[in-house]
């Protein structure tokens, strides 16, 4: 499956290379050039595809702004910036995000996510694994283990045979970043169908022997996929 091509420009070496930490975790990115020098990006644009450009909009010799409007729209862009007035400037060229310095890896995904939905592959399919914060930590959940999401509130349960894991986050936004397996069946549950074990009036049974609620207008969708 293609991958999403990006290049890295910091002036700040510390910078560049926490990005390229992240970028490695994410399947469905490739890294193709990284500098913390903006001049040698903008050569190796000219010579070079690429589809997305982590931007740091400060830099001394040449800023993000300018970058951009020499390098122009043809590849999307992520701004990183310590100051978040600058970013309203960089939404008037191909900007699908910013990252507000010092960013998070949670943070990072999140605007990788809003990256994918632009481009015409999938590469939801790719995903099997999820980075998640809770109680106070970070989480690497791989897909395959979760046997349930359920929405309580303003949070979300993501729920394994042996843990659970409470986040501040939408269903419908780990909706979107889930594998096909993964299928609402009630307005406040996804399934993890690799998990379901029988289908009942009101009930799904799951492998573990747990039960979750499916809603009648989720049913007809489950059973459809089930075919």
């Amino acid at each position: 499956m293609k991958k999403i091509k990006c290049i890295i420009v910091d002036d700040e070496p510390l910078a560049v290379s926490l990005l390229r930490n992240y970028v490695a975790e994410i399947p469905f990115l490739e890294l193709v050039f990284s500098s913390d020098n903006p001049f040698e990006a903008v050569e190796f644009i000219q010579k070079n595809q690429a589809n997305l450009i982590f931007l740091d909009i400060q830099m001394p010799e040449l800023t993000g702004i300018n970058f951009m409007k020499i390098v122009g729209d043809k590849m999307k862009y992520i701004l990183t910036t310590a100051y978040s007035e600058y970013a309203l400037e960089g939404y008037e060229h191909n900007v699908v995000d910013y990252l507000l310095k010092p960013i998070s890896f949670e943070r990072f995904n999140k605007s990788i996510l809003k990256v994918r939905d632009r481009f015409p592959f999938d590469s939801k399919k790719d995903i099997n694994y999820l980075f998640v914060k809770s109680s106070g930590q970070q989480h690497r959940i791989n897909v395959d283990d979760i046997l349930y999401i359920e929405s309580i509130k303003d949070y979300v349960n993501i729920r394994t045979e042996t843990q659970e894991y409470i986040i501040l986050e939408t269903l419908k936004s780990l909706e979107l970043q889930l594998p096909e397996n993964f299928i609402r069946i009630h307005k406040s549950f996804i399934l993890n169908l690799n998990e379901m074990k029988s289908v009942g009036s009101k009930k799904v049974g799951l492998k573990s022997g747990e039960e979750v609620p499916v809603g009648d207008f989720y049913k007809s969708n489950l059973l459809e996929k089930l075919k």
